[in-house]
C-alpha cells in the first residue's frame, strides 16, 4: 500500500525477477529448461545431445534458457549413456618430483588435444590409497587409469595390477603402467616403459670410455624395477670394458638429492678411491656435486660426474650436468594416446620401450 491507501501495482518483471532468484537458490534442471524454452524434456535432450535433428528456432529457444538458468549438464548420466568421452586419470605417487611431473604434463597435453579431461591423483606411496583412487576412476567411467612410479614388482605387485586390469577392463577402461613392469600375457593393460639399461649402460661407457675405471656407482634402491635395471646397465657396460667388479663402489640408496650427498661423504670418509660418479638420477647428482665441493674437490677437474633424467635445471648446473634424458613427456603422450587408439578401435602395441639418450654437457673429462 502506498501512503493514500492505494495498491501498489508489482510490474511483471519484477515477479519472474523474484522467481528466477527463489528458482537459483537449486540447480537448475533439465525440466527447467524445458520450461522456459516451451519444449518438451526429450526436445531438450536432443538438443543438447546434438544426435537428433531439430529446427534452428527450437535450438535458439533452448540455447537460450540454457544460458539464462546457468544449467549444468549431468557429467555422470552422460557418461553412462555414452554421450561424453571419459577422463583419462593420472594416478601418480608425488606431484612435486620433476620427473614425475613432466609424465604429467605429457598426459594433460595429449587429453586436451583429445578433447578429454584428465585428472591428476596422487598416492603418497600408499597401496591402499592406490586402490581407493583406481575404483574411483571406475566408478567416474575414466576412459583410461595411467599409474606411475617405482615399484618392487613382487608377487604381490603383480596380484594388484592384474586385479586392476581386470576391473578396468570389465568398465569399459584400460589400465596403462608407465615406468613399471609389464604383467603376465592376457592381462588387460599396456605398459609404456623406457630402457633404463640401455641409458645407465651409455653413462657407464662413456666414462669408461673417457679412462675411468673407480667409478663410483649411487644406484636406487635395491628391488625396485628402475633402480635394478639402471644397477644392470652399469654392470654390464664394467663387464663390456673388462674392468672388475668393486663392491666399494656400489652404493645403494634412495633417488634423493640428501642421500647422493650422503653416500658421497660417507665414500671420501672412509677413503673409497674413485675418479668418477655415475648417480642413479640428476637429484643423486646435486648432492653428489655438494658434497664433493664441500671437499674440495672440483667437478669435472678432480672428479667427473653423469646422472640420470635430464631435468631442466640439469643444464643450468655449474659445470652443466651430463646426464641420460628420458623422454617423460612422451611418456605420457604415448600411455594416452594408446589407451584412447584401442578404446577408438584404432589398433595398438600394448607394450612400448622408449629409447634414453645421453646428453653430453661439461661434467666428464678424460681421466689421465
Amino acid at each position: 500500500m502506498t501512503e493514500n491507501g492505494k495498491a501498489l501495482r508489482r510490474s511483471p518483471g519484477a515477479s519472474r525477477t523474484k522467481r528466477d532468484a527463489v528458482r537459483s537458490d537449486r540447480p537448475s534442471t533439465i525440466r527447467d529448461v524445458a520450461a522456459r524454452a516451451g519444449v518438451s524434456v526429450a526436445t531438450v535432450s536432443r538438443t543438447l545431445a546434438g544426435n537428433y535433428p531439430v529446427s534452428t528456432e527450437t535450438r535458439t529457444r533452448v540455447m537460450a534458457a540454457v544460458e539464462a538458468l546457468h544449467y549444468v549438464v549431468n557429467v555422470h548420466a552422460k557418461a553412462l549413456s555414452g554421450a561424453v568421452a571419459g577422463p583419462v586419470a593420472l594416478v601418480i605417487q608425488d606431484i612435486t618430483g620433476p620427473s614425475l611431473a613432466h609424465v604429467a604434463a605429457g598426459v594433460e597435453q595429449e587429453a586436451t588435444g583429445r578433447g578429454r579431461l584428465s585428472l591428476v591423483c596422487s598416492t603418497h606411496g600408499d597401496p591402499a590409497r592406490e586402490d581407493d583412487l583406481v575404483q574411483l576412476m571406475r566408478e567416474q567411467h575414466a576412459a583410461a587409469v595411467v599409474l606411475v612410479g617405482g615399484v618392487v614388482p613382487d608377487d604381490a605387485y603383480h596380484r594388484r595390477m592384474s586385479a586392476y586390469a581386470k576391473a578396468l577392463d570389465a568398465a569399459g577402461s584400460r589400465l596403462v603402467l608407465v615406468g613399471r613392469p609389464a604383467l603376465p600375457a592376457g592381462i588387460p593393460a599396456t605398459v609404456v616403459d623406457y630402457d633404463n639399461r640401455g641409458g645407465a649402460f651409455q653413462a657407464a661407457s662413456h666414462l669408461l670410455d673417457a679412462g675411468h675405471r673407480r667409478i663410483l656407482f649411487l644406484g636406487g634402491e635395491p628391488g625396485f624395477s628402475s633402480a635394478d635395471q639402471r644397477r644392470e646397465g652399469h654392470l654390464t657396460a664394467l663387464r663390456a670394458h673388462s674392468v672388475p667388479y668393486e663392491a666399494e663402489l656400489d652404493l645403494p640408496g634412495t633417488y634423493t638429492r640428501a642421500s647422493g650427498y650422503r653416500r658421497v661423504r660417507d665414500a671420501l670418509d672412509a677413503d673409497v678411491d674413485f675418479t668418477a660418479v655415475l648417480a642413479g638420477t640428476d637429484a643423486i647428482a646435486v648432492g653428489a656435486m655438494a658434497a664433493l665441493r664441500e671437499a674440495g674437490l672440483r667437478v669435472p677437474r678432480d672428479v667427473s660426474l653423469i646422472g640420470f633424467d635430464d631435468v631442466p635445471y640439469a643444464a643450468d648446473l655449474t659445470p652443466s650436468l651430463t646426464t641420460v634424458r628420458v623422454p617423460y613427456e612422451e611418456l605420457g603422450r604415448t600411455a594416452v594416446r594408446l589407451a584412447l587408439d584401442r578404446e577408438e578401435a584404432i589398433t595398438g602395441d600394448d607394450h612400448v620401450v622408449l629409447s634414453t639418450q645421453l646428453v653430453i654437457r661439461e661434467s666428464v673429462r678424460p681421466h689421465k
